[in-house]
């Protein structure tokens, strides 16, 4: 019999997301009238805008008829998505054959650990999208699961506390650095100057930065950097992911992509884009036409204006929900430039404030020690929600005493 990859039994516990839907439905089985509101994933509410849903309809229509039928797509992406995200996102700053169009950011983190292979050390921000860690133990990158400190062994934890203002110290060694700014979970934004910082450190110590902007659109500021290549000398060292999931409504459609400039190289003298083309090739088919007629329609004028008023609205929730809990003198923070409210209960475990918001409020949140072990004492807030749900969970919360 086959035996099981061993990287894959390291694994610890569930995935963070599954594990929250098992308790939702424990609670509700034992109060099967209750009102769950939904302040936890960071999935979306609002409708995708018609004039987004009018492409993605376009799509499929051209598919029924023989003269705009379109089987297979080049694996890499329709070429005038690739032209258009250039010039939207990167003022052309980049090519298209630089940009790479794929079924969502997640998969990407995944798919990116092929550059890599299981003999490079990897860095993360503590707290941390899980996905990075867990895509590295599943590649066998890292030692097992040390149970009492939360944390694996092989993977430097890049601590980003509020006495730091999120951002780390820079005295480690790696390969790869996973970097997120706005940060999921804690809703913080790297400025320009730690960005430099960051690459002036990568550059350092030969690392390669994979610098995840999925949440880039909702930075209001026009001095806070929605990409690593507004810094010079990060296509040397970085890798970019986005996604249209977040900002067109795309998480049931499924649409991201990575950017992996022509300058960066192994330390060989290799490059990390044709590797990546070929990575892609081989273990991608290709995005969803119906998906890609979507994305154009959406980096059109009207499309994008349309992204901007639903991106508001998802700020505005954000913006409720920070109040909130600021009128309840609790540590709060994010919610300004980034759909999470990363909220501190002092003195309390995570898990244990996440039950009791569920069963006594029934509300959904997500605890922070799941994102890792500096993320202990606190809980994100998502600002993916209906107006509606986010009035109705605060004012739940008004008799909340910690």
């Amino acid at each position: 019999m086959v035996k099981r990859n061993p990287s894959l039994a390291k694994l610890h516990s569930g995935y963070l997301f599954p594990e929250i839907a098992r308790r939702k439905e424990a609670v509700l089985v034992c109060n099967p009238q209750a009102k769950m509101i939904s302040l936890g994933i960071g999935d979306t509410t609002e409708p995708i805008p018609l004039t987004i849903v009018e492409g993605l309809k376009q799509g499929a229509i051209n598919l029924g008829d023989v003269n705009s039928y379109q089987g297979y797509g080049p694996e890499q992406g329709i070429y005038s998505l690739r032209e258009k995200i250039a010039e939207v996102f990167y003022n052309q700053h980049l090519t298209p054959e630089e940009i790479f169009i794929s079924d969502g950011a997640k998969c990407d983190i995944g798919r990116l650990q092929l550059l890599f292979g299981p003999q490079v050390k990897m860095a993360v921000q503590d707290p941390s999208y899980p996905a990075y860690v867990d895509t590295s133990v599943a590649c066998g990158q890292t030692g097992h699961f040390d149970e009492e400190k939360g944390l694996y062994d092989g993977i430097v934890y890049m601590r980003c506390l509020p006495e730091n203002n999120f951002f780390p110290t820079l005295d480690f060694q790696a390969d790869v650095i996973y970097f997120c700014s706005p940060n999921n979970p804690t809703g913080a934004v790297a400025t320009k100057e730690q960005l430099a910082q960051l690459v002036a450190y990568a550059k350092q110590i030969k690392a390669v930065i994979v610098f995840d902007a999925a949440y880039a659109h909702f930075i209001q500021d026009p001095f806070l950097p929605k990409s690593i290549f507004e810094i010079e000398g990060a296509e040397e060292v970085a890798i970019e992911l986005n996604s249209f999931s977040k900002i067109a409504g795309f998480t049931g459609v499924r649409l991201g992509w990575s950017v992996v400039p022509q300058k960066l190289c192994y330390d060989d003298g290799q490059s990390l884009n044709k590797d990546w083309n070929r990575v892609t090739t081989t273990f991608f088919n290709g995005a969803s036409n119906i998906a890609q007629a979507g994305a154009l329609r959406a980096l059109t004028p009207e499309g994008l204006a349309a992204i901007y008023d639903q991106t508001k609205h998802y700020l505005v929730n954000a913006h409720k929900i920070k109040a909130a809990f600021s009128a309840l003198n609790l540590p709060c923070f994010g919610g300004e430039h980034a759909p999470y409210v990363w909220v501190q209960f002092p003195g309390k475990n995570s898990w244990e404030m996440f039950n009791e918001l569920l069963e006594r409020y029934h509300l959904v949140t997500t605890p922070g020690s799941g994102f890792g072990p500096a993320g202990e004492g606190f809980l994100r807030f998502s600002a993916f929600a209906q107006r509606k749900d986010v009035e109705e969970a605060l004012g739940r919360l008004k008799s909340l005493r910690v």
